[in-house]
């Protein structure tokens, strides 16, 4: 699972988490608008729901992640969504932990900020596969993010590291599948769930 919990990291490492989370939560928060809010709680709502539905592997568990999706749909907002969601999964599921909440949303907001990014360079003829790609981007970012942070402890993590890493590889393919579909679908019947700005 992506979700770091208590008692792994530094002091030093949860402080950055939570400076980098709360600068870039500054910087997004603000551009909430009364008519982003309703679409900003469904797409917060699935990226909590998805969570619910995991697989242990060894000494991890995988899940649905969906941050592509967050931010293709959401754009900048992508990152106060997936904070949001954090939360509520720290608090009310038990994933990850309370001080890591900080370093468990940069690691997962920041892969949703690029696959917006990813997504705005989309050929509009091949949208399934831009979405796809931006998704599928999303879930290796995080998982590379999530392996950095925790090699920040000591070699001591490394079969965890690799344990995670090699868990989340069937995760990639389906969320790049899932999004892609998921993507043209809304193009055709919801084109403005999509973040196309």
């Amino acid at each position: 699972m992506v979700h770091i919990s208590d008692g792994i990291l530094s002091a030093e490492v949860l402080a950055a988490g939570w400076v980098i989370t709360a600068a870039v939560l500054a910087s997004t928060i603000q551009r909430i608008e009364a008519e982003n809010i309703p679409k900003l709680s469904l797409i917060t709502a699935a990226f909590f729901v998805a969570s619910l539905i995991h697989i242990p592997l060894g000494p991890t568990s995988v899940h649905l992640i969906l941050n592509g999706l967050v931010g293709i749909t959401l754009g900048v907002l992508s990152f106060t969504s997936i904070f949001i969601g954090i939360v509520l999964q720290a608090f009310l599921l038990g994933h990850g932990g309370i001080t890591t909440i900080g370093v468990n949303t940069m690691n997962m907001g920041l892969p949703a900020l690029a696959a917006y990014g990813i997504f705005r360079l989309k050929n509009k003829k091949k949208i399934e596969l831009s979405g796809g790609l931006a998704a599928g981007s999303a879930v290796i970012l995080t998982v590379l993010l999530t392996a950095l942070t925790i090699f920040t402890t000591g070699k001591e993590f490394t079969g965890v590291v690799i344990a995670l890493t090699a868990a989340h590889v069937p995760i990639i393919l389906v969320e790049t599948i899932v999004t892609g579909s998921i993507t043209g679908f809304l193009m055709k019947v919801k084109p403005e769930l999509l973040n196309t700005t």
